[in-house]
C-alpha cells in the first residue's frame, strides 16, 4: 500500500518539475527596444515598423526573406527568415518577429504582421457640404 503512495508521489514531483522546466523555456517575452534585444542572447518577440526605404529581398530559390525594421527609438535591426515573405508585408503598419539576434543580424523563426483595420474609423465626407 505505502509503495502506490510512494509511486504515484515521485510521477507527481517529476510532472511538476517538468512543467516547471517547459514553462521557463517558452517565456518569450515582448521587446520594442532592439537595443535589449541585442543584448539579452535570448528568444525574444521583437516589435518594429518595416523601414520602406531600404526595401526587402526575397531569394526564392534558397526560400529568404530579409528586411529592416526600426524600433520606437529609432535604432534599425536586419531581419532574416528562412521562409516565404508573408502575404500582407507591403501593407503592414507594425511587425512582430521571434527569434534570436546573432552575428549582427536578427534570425527569425516567425513573422507576424499587423495590418491596417478595415473596422478604423474613417473621416466621411457628406455630398453636399
Amino acid at each position: 500500500m505505502k509503495n502506490k503512495y510512494m509511486f504515484g508521489g515521485i510521477i507527481i514531483v517529476v510532472f511538476l518539475g517538468l512543467m516547471i522546466y517547459l514553462f521557463t523555456q517558452t517565456n518569450v517575452q515582448y521587446e520594442n527596444d532592439f537595443a535589449k534585444v541585442m543584448k539579452s542572447g535570448k528568444t525574444v518577440k521583437a516589435t518594429g515598423t518595416w523601414l520602406r526605404d531600404r526595401s526587402y529581398e526575397l531569394d526564392k530559390t534558397n526560400k529568404i526573406f530579409s528586411f529592416y525594421i526600426k524600433d520606437i527609438n529609432g535604432n534599425v535591426m536586419k531581419v532574416i527568415y528562412h521562409g516565404a515573405m508573408p502575404n500582407n508585408f507591403e501593407s503592414s503598419t507594425s511587425i512582430v518577429v521571434t527569434g534570436k539576434y546573432s552575428n549582427g543580424v536578427f534570425q527569425a523563426t516567425d513573422i507576424l504582421t499587423k495590418c491596417p483595420s478595415k473596422y478604423q474609423e474613417q473621416t466621411v465626407q457628406k455630398a453636399g457640404s
